[in-house]
């Protein structure tokens, strides 16, 4: 996809065949070699963006990429609603072919691995058996291990990819040298256990377990990191999916008069004028021409409370017009509207962001290379001290076999595996392996304050009369009155009215947009709403009752007033109510050494209540989805570390753009998608277990590299030195591979805060 820019263009190219972070970091400084291009490649996305004069031909780019030995092209257009929900029902055919060669080498290397460190179970010829077996597995499983490393090697390059192909071919070749030319091959031979290296005794060593197993671990890993990637553009489809389909367009009829027709969202055009009936999303961003209503805009700005919009005001597209009948004309279709350019701020945060390359890869970089001379070295000297060869290939090939990453191979996705799992089990989703280095370096946690902080829903917080009045007769008169409206603050008033008492009929019910309601409840001339609304009615409202409505309207609360009989009978006052652990969760994400900041769309007042009540001092309030991410860029820019919880569709840019994204399991699938871990429950003490674990899995993975790693730096001295069989050397990395299994599963044993959540403490949704 090009995208004309001032003085340049903009080429979003997809990337195919990338097997680690420094293929990326190769195919982008291929492109940058190219005059005028300035190019990022991000793994994790698989995608490159690429800055170019204007006019460049994306050709040219592809060629580029393909002389690396990768794939690219160019993205597709956006499909239609329909047809892209069908492809998202299909599965991607790289994920597919992976999964398939790792179950056939699951089934495959098993047996090979019993039979071979098992000798009670070595029937007649079950080397051959075992050579039958684990041929396919180290051919056909392990075939893209293979080509990775070649193309590795001819860019002079190494990686876990050049290790594991060159360690499980080595072992696959010798033991086809024992079988065929050795006496490996012959009937009633078994594997025996010797830790020194015997010459005349190696052309009987069989390493096909060796092979066939590290293979089996390795596939496992790459195909849940693949499987982590392929979510990266589902923040993207569920930001798109939340426009209008279509619109109630206002044509000219045959007699002069205007009608309306349906047209599908992409013909719509500016200028158009289109209807907007309650309940109905608004089709795309433009100005009111008629009628009035209250516009839910908290999936835009997060703001809990509806806007009150009339003629002349601006309403943006993907908000639901709560009230009555709307008139719009169009000012910005396509890809100019408020919604569109929010999914350009999630593309852009995620396509900035940059991939964690897996420690084993950035270890490997230096430690093959240094095994590969060691082997080289150590074949050369036992020939020069007057060895036979076979006791010279028999040594390498043991430094070969201990470096061989089985161990490796298991560090990442063990852990993941047994983290994830228990952080399933108490509410916590976490995507893959790159999202926990991160936990470690996080130093600052924004909070969105709508339905992370809060419960996200009005509430009727307090019923104040005036002096001498019923306030159970105020609840129940108001509510019955605001029952008649669909207006989500007349809700809650009516919501609590009906809870406390059965609610009287109303009749003559009529409201005034932007003002309120009024109606005749038991006899009697009642009005609910704005001090303006009683004024209009020729109704008094007293000094104390406005001072009573400035406070709370102070704290950001919202107020409502109610009289009947020609006089002002009181005050109800609404507004989001803090969830009740929320206070016990900022303190544990303070005990945790993470500074926290409130982040809102609502006005400052309102926000600084809330902090007030949880427990947080810095209040970044008023901001729209474009300057939540500039606020989280800011925090950056001083050097922070920034992890952001939210839950709503304007919060999906900021989740992305944050070094961490937590997204609330009670939000939107926006913002779920465009986040790193996800919050089942609606319990803000969840962030301080999820990034607990998360520290304890990364900890756990970095343990099982360490120790992987120190097995071979242990043992290849001794396999150089001809101290260790190389069936000795396969058994001591299934040794390591049983330690970092075992200190994996220590992570069953994290308990979190958050184990059982009375029914009234949870978030909206539940």
């Amino acid at each position: 996809m090009t995208t004309t820019r001032p003085g340049g263009a903009r080429i979003d190219l997809e990337i195919g065949g990338m097997t680690c972070a420094s293929c990326a970091a190769r195919i982008e400084k291929r492109l940058n070699r190219l005059e005028g291009v300035t190019a990022t490649v991000n793994y994790a996305t698989e995608k490159a963006v690429v800055d170019a004069p204007a006019g460049f031909d994306a050709a040219t780019l592809i060629d580029e990429v393909e002389k690396a030995g990768y794939t690219a092209s160019v993205p597709r257009p956006p499909a239609p609603a329909a047809a892209a929900a069908a492809e998202a029902e299909g599965e991607d055919p790289e994920v597919r072919g992976l999964r398939q060669r790792l179950i056939g080498a699951i089934v495959l290397s098993v047996p090979v691995i019993v039979l071979s460190m098992v000798p009670a179970l070595q029937f007649t010829y079950w080397q051959w058996a075992s050579l039958a077996l684990a041929a396919p597995v180290v051919v056909w499983a392990a075939w893209p291990l293979h080509r990775a490393a070649w193309i590795n090697l001819r860019h002079a390059a190494a990686t876990m990819d050049t290790l594991v192909s060159m360690g499980v071919s080595a072992a696959f070749l010798w033991s086809l040298y024992a079988l065929f030319l050795g006496h490996a091959g012959l009937p009633g031979m078994t594997h025996g256990f010797q830790w020194i290296s015997t010459p005349g005794e190696a052309s009987d060593a069989l390493y096909l377990e060796v092979a066939a197993g590290v293979t089996m671990f390795v596939l496992a890993g790459r195909y849940i990191e693949l499987r982590s990637k392929r979510r990266a553009g589902a923040a993207l489809r569920a930001l798109l999916d939340l426009g209008a389909k279509d619109a109630a367009v206002l044509r000219p009829g045959t007699g002069g008069e205007r009608v309306e027709a349906r047209v599908p969202i992409a013909d719509l055009r500016v200028g158009d004028e289109f209807v907007v009936r309650p309940g109905e999303k608004i089709a795309t961003d433009g100005i009111v021409v008629s009628g009035s209503s209250a516009v839910d805009a908290s999936t835009m700005t997060g703001e809990s409370v509806p806007v009150e919009v009339e003629p002349g005001d601006a309403v943006a597209g993907a908000t639901v017009n709560a009230g009555g009948l709307l008139v719009v004309r169009a000012t910005r279709v396509g890809a100019d509207t408020q919604l569109a350019q929010m999914a350009r701020l999630v593309e852009e945060a995620q396509s900035g962001k940059a991939a964690a390359q897996r420690l084993a890869d950035r270890i490997a970089g230096v430690f093959v290379p240094i095994v590969l001379v060691i082997a080289i070295a150590t074949l050369v000297a036992w020939l020069a001290l007057g060895f036979p060869v076979e006791s010279a290939f028999t040594a390498a090939v043991a430094v070969l076999i201990i470096a061989c990453p089985c161990a490796l191979g298991l560090a990442t996705p063990i852990a993941l595996l047994v983290g994830t799992g228990r952080g399933a089990q108490l509410g916590i989703l976490i995507k893959g392996p790159e999202v926990l280095e991160s936990t470690r370096r996080v130093d600052t946690i924004v909070l969105d304050k709508t339905g992370t902080v809060t419960t996200g829903r009005m509430t009727l917080l307090d019923v104040i009369p005036v002096p001498a009045g019923d306030r159970a007769e105020l609840l129940r008169l108001a509510g019955a009155l605001e029952a008649g409206s669909e207006h989500p603050i007349a809700r809650a008033i009516a919501s609590a009215a009906a809870e406390a008492a059965p609610l009287p009929e109303v009749e003559s019910f009529s409201s005034t947009p932007g003002l309120g309601v009024a109606g005749l409840v038991d006899g009697r001339a009642v009005v609910a709403g704005r001090a303006a609304l009683l004024r209009e009615w020729g109704i008094p409202v007293g000094g104390a009752l406005l001072a009573r409505a400035a406070d709370a309207e102070a704290t950001g609360r919202t107020v409502v007033f109610a009289a009947w009989d020609g006089q002002a009978r009181g005050l109800l006052i609404v507004s989001d109510r803090v969830k009740p652990s929320s206070p016990e969760a900022v303190a544990q994400l303070r005990a945790l050494g993470l500074e926290p900041v409130l982040l809102t769309g609502d006005h400052r007042a309102a926000a600084e209540q809330i902090g007030a009540e949880v427990g947080i001092e810095r209040i970044v309030a008023e901001v729209l989805p474009a300057g939540k991410v500039e606020a989280i860029r800011a925090l950056q820019a001083e050097g922070r570390v920034v992890a952001m919880v939210g839950d709503g569709v304007n919060d999906a840019a900021a989740l992305a753009q944050a070094d961490l994204g937590l997204a609330m399991g009670t939000g939107t699938d926006a913002a779920i998608e465009a986040s790193d871990i996800t919050l089942v429950r609606g319990d803000l003490r969840s962030a301080a277990d999820a990034i607990s674990l998360s520290r304890r899995t990364l900890g756990a993975i970095k343990g099982n590299l360490f120790w992987a790693f120190a097995y071979n730096v242990a043992a290849i001295p001794l396999a150089a030195l001809g101290l260790l069989n190389p069936m000795i050397a396969g058994a001591a990395m299934a040794f390591s591979s049983l330690f970092v299994v075992g200190n994996s599963l220590r992570l069953r044993r994290f308990r979190g805060s958050v184990t059982t959540i009375p029914q009234s403490q949870e978030g909206p949704g539940r």
